[in-house]
C-alpha cells in the first residue's frame, strides 16, 4: 500500500516556475515507478512524465519536454516535479500516481497506476 500527497502547487505567472513534490508512504516506494499527470477542466487526465524505480529512466509528454523535470529522493520517499517556463496552457490539478508492482517500467496511462494522490492545483496566468 502507498499513500501519496502532492504540495507546491499555486499561481504563477506565464514563464515563472513550480516545484511540485509527491511525499509517498509505504515501504515499497523505493522499488515502484512513479507518474505525474495533469487534468484540466473539461479534458481527460492526461500523462506529464515519468520515471524509474532508481530514478535512471525518464519520460516525458511532447508537451512538457524540455521545460519541465521529473525526479525522486528515494531516501525521503519524495518524487519532485520542476516546471519552468510555464505557460497558460499547463494549468490543471497535478496528480502524482504509483505503479503497484515492484520495478515495472512508468507507463503514460493512468490506468497503468494503482496509487494516486488527491492532486495539487497550478494555475498560470498570461
Amino acid at each position: 500500500q502507498v499513500q501519496l500527497v502532492e504540495s507546491g502547487g499555486g499561481l504563477v505567472q506565464a514563464g515563472g516556475s513550480l516545484r511540485l513534490s509527491c511525499a509517498a508512504s509505504g515501504r515499497t516506494f523505493s522499488s515502484t515507478a512513479m507518474g505525474w499527470f495533469r487534468q484540466a477542466p473539461g479534458k481527460e487526465r492526461e500523462f506529464v512524465a515519468g520515471i524509474s524505480w532508481n530514478g535512471g529512466s525518464t519520460y516525458y509528454a511532447d508537451s512538457v519536454k524540455g521545460r519541465f523535470t521529473i525526479s525522486r529522493d528515494n531516501a525521503k520517499n519524495t518524487v519532485y516535479l520542476q516546471m519552468n517556463s510555464l505557460k497558460p496552457e499547463d494549468t490543471a490539478v497535478y496528480y502524482c500516481a504509483a505503479r503497484s508492482g515492484a520495478y515495472e517500467p512508468p507507463r503514460p496511462y493512468p490506468y497503468a497506476y494503482d496509487y494516486w494522490g488527491r492532486g495539487t492545483q497550478v494555475s498560470v496566468s498570461s
